[in-house]
């Protein structure tokens, strides 16, 4: 039995690179604690371990992942049952999966992967995905949200710069299930203009929690 509803408005991605002192479970753990204290309305979390921390410290909603490099598979968020599994187990209320239309590891389509995170780990699916094709495709494939996140970020969208917010508009328009804006926000006032536009919630990363990125970015500019 499935629990948990899609949160709406603001959802904070807790992530860190992995040579970063903040790839730790305490840190994201704090970092996602601080955000739901200050009205975030869920957290996107990576791997088990994050997961598990976060869940230790909050309540709201935990939209989980697991990115993982496999060998000649193309796609990395969650791309099998058992990542979503160990998300699952580790305390995730939602499963977000790669949706887009790249190959997938061998044996498992989309539509079985849902089914299955619906079945057996009782848990939502939210589908990444980065073109109209592949999002109307995740929705019949049976996903409770589906997500504009790597808009900008597959050889098929690689010339655009995300937020996708056409894409957003299009996807408003022809699904049925909320629609989710995430990728490439970096203001208050462009999360506004995803809500705006119809999604449902609005997913912000480097710009609330990307200490590592947000530096760099500064470095590269004032060059001292």
């Amino acid at each position: 039995m499935i629990n948990c509803q899609i949160p709406t408005g603001l959802i904070v991605s807790c992530q860190a690179p992995a040579d970063s002192p903040l790839h730790d479970p305490i840190a994201i753990a704090a970092m996602a604690r601080a955000a739901v204290n200050r009205g975030a309305a869920g957290v996107r979390i990576d791997s088990p371990d994050h997961v598990a921390a976060v869940r230790k410290q909050v309540s709201a909603p935990i939209i989980g992942i697991w990115k993982r490099q496999l060998p000649g598979c193309e796609i990395y968020i969650t791309p099998r049952f058992e990542d979503a599994r160990a998300i699952a187990t580790s305390g995730a209320d939602i499963i977000a999966v790669d949706a887009t239309l790249r190959n997938r590891p061998a044996g498992e389509e989309l539509k079985t992967l849902i089914a299955r995170i619906h079945s057996e780990l009782g848990k939502l699916v939210m589908a990444d995905v980065d073109t109209i094709e592949a999002a109307i495709a995740a929705a019949e494939a049976g996903a409770d949200t589906v997500a504009t996140t790597l808009f900008g970020y597959t050889p098929q969208t690689q010339s655009f710069s995300p937020p996708g917010f056409d894409l957003l508009a299009q996807m408003v328009e022809k699904l049925k299930v909320p629609v989710i804006c995430e990728g490439g926000i970096a203001a208050p006032l462009m999360a506004k203009k995803a809500l705006d536009l119809g999604a449902a919630a609005v997913v912000v990363g480097t710009d609330i929690t990307g200490i590592d990125l947000k530096v760099t970015a500064y470095k590269s500019v004032i060059g001292k």
